[in-house]
């Protein structure tokens, strides 16, 4: 009996003792992970690092950069524009004494008109006018000294058409200037013409009538010019 009961013992005792020793067994094959404590400046820097969220980063630098670009175009478009308007425009001119350009030269007012009535079937603007004694010709010494006065002024905005009408005309001189404004380019100083008639008219036709040259001075001195 005694040795039935001491193998029973230790049979008993071996059931027990296993399940103790696979349970460790166990924990060493599957170690819990371990929490790691990490200082509170090191758990922010990551926590800042695993929330960041490439698309919406891009997203905000895309539209950084073409909130720049707009910008950096609108204040190029703006210069550009500003630029545009400050910038004066350039007029072209020939000048005679008014003698020859209003009374000798009769193929002159002939030019005018045909140009005039070229403009009105095209509805074009009219980009040239007469302008008796004008201020302008203050800034050319080396022209006033060699014109007889007074003097009278075609001026147009179209150089190829003023060169045009130098070769035609002649007996003028040419140069062009800039001005801020047409009023500035068109100022005269305030001047009667007067031409006497001839005596004796042998040409087949009949001479022009004096005062022709008001349909082409600027508005502002129509009213004011005197036959």
């Amino acid at each position: 009996m005694s040795a039935m009961t001491t193998l029973s013992q230790a049979c008993w005792a071996a059931a027990v003792v296993k399940p103790k020793s696979n349970t460790a067994i166990s924990h060493i094959q599957n170690p819990k992970p371990k929490s790691l404590a990490l200082p509170l400046s090191a758990n922010s820097s990551c926590g800042h690092f695993f929330s960041f969220n490439p698309k919406a980063a891009l997203k905000s630098s895309s539209s950084s950069v073409r909130t720049f670009v707009a910008a950096v175009e609108s204040d190029q478009l703006s210069s550009s524009d500003s630029a545009d308007k400050e910038k004066p425009s350039r007029y072209y001119f020939v000048v005679a004494n008014a003698k020859f350009m209003l009374d000798d030269e009769e193929h002159f007012q002939e030019q005018l008109c045909e140009r005039l009535r070229y403009y009105g079937e095209k509805n074009k603007e009219q980009d040239f006018w007469l302008v008796i004694e004008p201020k302008f010709l203050d800034k050319f010494p080396n022209i006033t000294k060699r014109l007889g006065r007074p003097s009278v002024a075609l001026v147009s905005t179209n150089g190829p058409w003023i060169t045009f009408m130098k070769l035609r005309l002649d007996r003028v001189l040419a140069e062009s200037f800039e001005a801020e404004s047409l009023e500035e380019a068109l100022a005269s100083n305030p001047t009667t013409i007067e031409f006497e008639k001839p005596q004796k008219w042998v040409a087949p036709y009949s001479k022009y009538e004096s005062g022709w040259w008001g349909s082409f001075l600027p508005p502002r001195t129509k009213e004011g010019s005197k036959a």
